[in-house]
C-alpha cells in the first residue's frame, strides 16, 4: 500500500473514532476504538497502536498523552536503523507513528497465558540493547510489556525512552526473575501466573522504583 493512501486511512478512519485517557501515572494508556476497520492491538505509556486489516505489516502508534516525546522517540529510530531487534520508522505525523509490525505475544501476556519463554529472548534483547547503545543511545524502559515474542525470538517494540539518561533497572531486574523464578519454577512447570498476580507484581516494581529513586 503506498503512503499516501494509509495516512489517508489513518485520518479519515482512525484517529476521529479513538479515544485515549489513563487512570493514574503507572497505568498504560486506555483504548476505546469506535472504528470499524482499525484494530487495537496494544497500548503502552504513552501511546495506542492499531491495525488496518488493508495492510498487517505496519501498525500506527497513536500518543495519547506526552505528545512532544513523539519527535524524540522518531529520532531514536532513525539513529536505530535497520536490525533485527527493533521494528522501524515508516513515517510520521503530527501524533502518530507508522511503524513495521512485529507480530508476536510480549513477555507479560506470556507469563499469564503460560505461554514459555525460552531463553534466546533475553538473549535478543541483551544483543538488542548492546547495539543500541553502540549507537550513541541509551535503552530505557525495557520490560515485560516492551518486549515481543516471536517464533523464540525477543523483539524491543517500544523505543521512546532511549534518549534519556541515567540507568534504568527494569529489564535487569527482569532479568533476575527470569533466572531465579521463571525457568526453574513457571517454565520448568509450564505453569500460567493470573492476571491480577503479574500486573500487581507490576504494578508494585513501579511504585517501587518510584519510591527509592525519590529517597536518593
Amino acid at each position: 500500500m503506498k503512503i499516501e493512501k494509509y495516512t489517508k486511512l489513518i485520518g479519515n478512519e482512525l484517529l476521529p473514532n479513538i479515544q485515549l485517557s489513563t487512570e493514574g501515572p503507572f497505568d498504560p494508556i486506555i483504548v476505546k476504538n469506535f472504528s470499524n476497520t482499525w484494530q487495537t492491538i496494544g497500548s503502552g505509556n504513552y501511546a495506542g497502536v492499531f491495525l488496518h486489516q488493508s495492510n498487517p505489516k505496519w501498525v500506527v502508534k497513536v500518543y495519547g498523552r506526552e505528545p512532544e516525546e513523539l519527535k524524540k522517540e522518531v529520532e531514536v529510530y532513525k539513529k536505530l536503523g535497520n536490525h533485527q531487534s527493533f521494528s522501524s520508522l515508516i513515517d510520521s505525523g503530527d501524533n502518530y507513528l507508522i511503524l513495521k509490525r512485529i507480530d508476536g505475544i510480549n513477555l507479560f501476556d506470556a507469563v499469564v497465558k503460560g505461554v514459555p519463554i525460552p531463553e534466546s529472548v533475553v538473549n535478543d534483547v541483551d544483543e538488542g540493547m548492546a547495539y543500541a547503545r553502540a549507537k550513541g543511545l541509551n535503552p530505557f524502559d525495557v520490560h515485560g510489556k516492551n518486549v515481543v515474542m516471536s517464533n523464540g525470538r525477543g523483539y524491543i517494540v517500544d523505543v521512546s525512552d532511549f534518549y534519556k539518561q541515567g540507568k534504568c533497572r527494569k529489564w535487569d531486574d527482569l532479568k533476575r526473575a527470569y533466572y531465579k523464578i521463571y525457568l526453574p519454577i513457571i517454565y520448568k512447570y509450564r505453569l500460567r501466573v493470573p492476571f491480577f498476580i503479574v500486573n500487581s507484581v507490576r504494578k508494585g516494581y513501579r511504585f517501587y522504583r518510584k519510591i527509592k529513586k525519590g529517597n536518593k
